[in-house]
């Protein structure tokens, strides 16, 4: 059965699109078959690893229910080997005008991914947008679990209680419980007293839904989108793929992907 995974934080800045790019790649390497949904509408994993780097309108016809528009027929293969895209849609930011008043919108990607031909990928991880509205809505309705980024930085919690209201309306309101399948700090400088102050503020607050796996500061995790390549390829010895890799190993331990003896992930 595919995961289906929403990196989500609802504060800009917190690394979804590096962290869905990065993991995407480091659990290809581990023989995983990755699709990846590009749900904002900056289009920035489109463009970090899309064969079109402009992506086009697609999904945005898919989430508004156009005729003869679904989402397997906009799956392309990315520039990283075992990762296929759905390419984002600047349309994407008028979503909610699109869709006002329309009943059960919110479900619209579920059903295209649960439409998806079965056993072709692994793990589904959707970037989502920061603002709350449609497109993230749909995502973690459409989720299994949700992966939140955190950024190491003293505005780091205020992302996390928006988007602790946000799962919380899903549930009462959409009747779906979204499970954090894991929270990942990101941009750690583990010299600082800041960041073993917030990593312990958040294992007091989510416990092991913290991700061992920490992301270290790294200029070529900046570098790598303009290179459009992951961190894996552009610095393969740096410490940012190291970090990504152990953090996929462990979200595919949790997601219950079973990591043999060597590299490889088996479903």
């Amino acid at each position: 059965m595919t995961a289906r995974v929403a990196v989500a934080n609802q504060k800009g800045g917190a690394g979804k699109t590096t962290t869905t790019v990065s993991v995407a790649a480091a659990l290809a390497e581990l023989g995983l078959r990755v699709l990846v949904v590009d749900l904002d509408g900056q289009c920035s994993a489109t463009a970090w690893i899309g064969p079109d780097p402009k992506g086009g309108r697609g999904l945005f016809d898919v989430l508004t229910d156009e005729p003869d528009a679904d989402l397997a027929g906009l799956v392309v293969a990315s520039l990283v080997p075992g990762v296929d895209l759905v390419p984002g849609a600047a349309k994407l930011a008028g979503l909610d005008r699109a869709m006002a008043g329309e009943a059960g919108a919110h479900a619209i990607l579920r059903r295209e991914l649960e439409a998806l031909p079965e056993g072709r990928w692994d793990v589904v991880l959707i970037d989502c947008p920061p603002a709350l509205g449609l497109a993230l809505v749909s995502a973690l309705y459409a989720a299994d679990g949700v992966l939140i980024p955190v950024e190491a930085s003293t505005m780091a919690l205020a992302g996390l209680d928006e988007l602790g209201r946000t799962l919380a309306s899903v549930r009462d309101r959409l009747e779906r419980d979204v499970n954090v399948a894991g929270v990942l700090v990101c941009r750690v400088d583990p010299r600082t007293v800041l960041a073993r102050d917030l990593a312990e503020r958040l294992e007091r607050r989510f416990g092991d839904a913290v991700l061992r796996a920490s992301i270290r500061e790294t200029i070529r995790l900046r570098e790598a989108p303009a290179w459009r390549q992951p961190i894996t390829t552009y610095d393969p010895g740096g410490n940012g793929a190291a970090d990504y890799r152990d953090a996929a190993r462990e979200l595919a331990g949790r997601l219950g992907l079973n990591v043999n003896a060597g590299d490889e992930v088996r479903a």
